[in-house]
């Protein structure tokens, strides 16, 4: 049994206006869901991690001056919540044999419980570049997830949504070398371990199971080309296309940093300027 909560229902009023003028049937039932998401990503963000990191990581924390180290260390955070909420939500839908039966229109409640939680996320993560911006594909990359995503309401994807969203795993490793950089622990053979890990798990679920899977998902599109607008082909198409050029890009620029940590000069890092610069899941599709 789902929990109810006594906000529910009027969030679900407020959702069906939007959801006639997109067009996204099942946007209402999971709207509701979508907005505690959003709610409890920002309250950790803004709220819960700066109160946990301060008195956990009492030196580490303290030491971070600036406004950008400070909010990267907290992003860091949010992001790894959100790897481990969505995470088994997204594995969960893989048995569904409605989404098998139809990669592009099936529907499965589950995706709907998935998406609505990424869609949280990324209306965070979209906000928070825009109030705290550091570089435009960080934007360009929460615009274009939270729109993607969003249209899984319709339903549209919901077989690949869930597939992309385990490319999340890699962010484990990413935010840990994060850590580990700002904890004094640059170099160390824990970085090291985990830099091998984080390399492996991002080639493997972004690089070789993310191409696979998009090209899997341009078939698709291509099969029901006659049934979508041109519009929708090329939107998701060349989005798709972009998240991947950004996965290419960051996975050269991990490489690199990464080997940049055990040359003998590397020093920990204070902001996203000195090192890996991703976005704070790092990325997502």
């Amino acid at each position: 049994m789902s929990l109810s909560l006594p906000t529910d229902r009027p969030l679900r009023a407020i959702a069906h206006p939007m959801a006639r003028l997109l067009n996204l049937p099942h946007l209402p039932d999971h709207f509701p869901l979508l907005v505690y998401a959003f709610i409890l990503f920002t309250s950790i963000h803004l709220v819960i991690s700066p109160y946990l990191s301060a008195r956990i990581f009492p030196v580490s924390y303290g030491k971070l001056r600036s406004k950008r180290a400070i909010n990267q260390w907290n992003i860091q955070v949010v992001s790894l919540f959100h790897v481990f909420i969505v995470l088994p939500l997204a594995l969960a839908c893989f048995g569904s044999d409605t989404l098998k039966a139809d990669k592009l229109w099936g529907w499965d409640e589950r995706v709907g419980r998935t998406v609505a939680v990424a869609c949280g996320y990324f209306l965070w993560d979209t906000l928070d570049a825009i109030f705290n911006f550091d570089d435009l594909g960080f934007l360009i990359h929460g615009v274009s997830c939270f729109t993607l995503y969003m249209m899984t309401f319709r339903p549209f994807l919901g077989y690949y949504a869930p597939r992309f969203l385990t490319w999340e795993l890699s962010t484990i490793f990413l935010n840990i070398h994060r850590f580990l950089d700002k904890t004094g622990h640059t170099g160390s053979s824990a970085q090291w371990l985990n830099g091998v890990v984080l390399l492996s798990t991002f080639f493997s679920v972004r690089i070789v199971y993310g191409w696979y899977l998009t090209l899997d998902f341009m078939r698709s599109l291509y099969a029901a080309r006659a049934e979508l607008p041109t519009a929708y082909l090329l939107a998701f198409a060349l989005g798709n296309l972009t998240l991947n050029g950004l996965n290419l890009t960051w996975f050269y620029k991990m490489i690199f940093a990464i080997r940049k940590r055990f040359d003998g000069e590397s020093k920990p890092l204070t902001g996203p300027e000195n090192g890996i610069a991703a976005p704070a899941d790092a990325p997502a599709h």
